[in-house]
This record gives structure tokens, sequence and C-alpha cells, in this order.
């Protein structure tokens, strides 16, 4: 409990747009995660269900050759889960494939990442996490071997102002045992294509790295 509270101080929840919202908005700093408070944990990192393609970027080669829905989303997946890793080695974070695993081989005690509902966590005014999908965080991470999921909620792709890719990323981290949000943000990150773009969305909430 000692933990939790340190944690909740430390990661106090914010206001996340939903992805694309951002570019809007300006380029407002976004709210970087505090992740010593999570240092030897094991994080539940989701996999996303929601991105959203400009219009005006459809014919463009560098997001066509990402594929469909399904394959564009397992794509944002890897890129985001090697951000994570990267640039917070200190966090043990269980990335999408493994969870997916975890779902195979628990049918009925485990529920599939890719079908909970994860991406309502995308409210920029929701604290409390409603059932059911409160429900499936808790046995998720509970199998997991942790209490907190990492949800990338959101994800939306544009042009930024100086005609190269823009990413909005929509991220909230949820105690499970409690069934809060402890931390949103509505991250974002330019770059010459669209993995460079996303990758630097991450890195902007992320601390550098040390030597």
């Amino acid at each position: 409990m000692r933990f939790a509270a340190a944690l909740v101080l430390l990661l106090a929840p914010g206001i996340v747009a939903p992805a694309g919202a951002a570019a809007q908005a300006g380029s407002k700093p976004p709210r970087g995660l505090a992740t010593e408070a999570l240092s030897g944990e094991s994080v539940a990192l989701l996999p996303l269900t929601l991105v959203v393609v400009d219009p005006a970027l459809r014919g463009d080669s560098a997001v066509a050759v990402l594929g469909a829905r399904q394959r564009l989303l397992l794509w944002a997946d890897s890129v985001v889960g090697d951000a994570f890793q990267g640039r917070a080695p200190e966090v043990n974070w269980v990335l999408p494939p493994r969870l997916r695993q975890m779902a195979r081989r628990n049918p009925g005690m485990v529920p599939d990442p890719d079908q909970m509902g994860q991406a309502i966590l995308r409210a920029p005014k929701l604290t409390r996490i409603p059932d059911p999908l409160r429900g499936s965080l808790r046995e998720l991470s509970a199998i997991a071997g942790g209490r907190f999921a990492m949800a990338p909620a959101a994800l939306g792709f544009s042009r930024d102002s100086a005609g190269g890719f823009r990413a909005d990323l929509a991220l909230a981290l949820a105690d499970t045992r409690r069934g809060v949000v402890v931390w949103r943000s509505a991250t974002f990150g330019s770059g010459a294509a669209p993995g460079d773009a996303l990758a630097a969305a991450v890195a902007a909430v992320l601390p550098a790295p040390g030597p």
C-alpha cells in the first residue's frame, strides 16, 4: 500500500486528449512518466486497438506499406514496445506478444488482450476504470506478475508543419488492483517516417537512457 500511495503521488492523473487532438491544440509538452516509481516492477504493455490515419496520408507509400488495420496495429505495438524497453529498461515491460501467449495458454482465465476495450482509457476525464475492463486488466496483470498496466489507448498519424509525419499517442497507466488511472499523457512526435514519429512520441514521455 505504501508503494501504491507513493506511485499515485509521483504519477498523479493529468489530462490527455484523444489521438490527433494535440495537433489542433498546439505543441504543449506532454507529461512525462516517472519510471523510477516502477523500477523492478512487471508492467503489462497492452496492445493498441485504435489507430486513425489522416485521409491525406492514405495514398502515401510510407503509410500504405504498413498494410491494413490489423497489420498496422501489430507494427505499432512493435515500435511502442521497442521504445519503452529501450528508454525505460529498469521496468519489466510485458509486451503484447507475451500477453497474447499468456491468454492462449490460459483460455477462460486470461482475457484476450486485443479484445478488452482498453481504447476507452483515451477519455480525458476517465479516472475510475469501468467493468468489464477493470476485471480484465486485473486478471491479465495477475498472470503477468504485476499490478500495473500501460495502455497505448489511441494513435493518430498526420502531417506535421514541416511536411513530415506526426504521431499523436494517448497513454494511460492503470493500477489494476484499485481500478484507477494513475497517470496519463497526450504525447506526440515528428519524423521522416511513421515509425520515427511514433518512437519520438514515446521518447517524449520517458527519461533519456543513461550512459
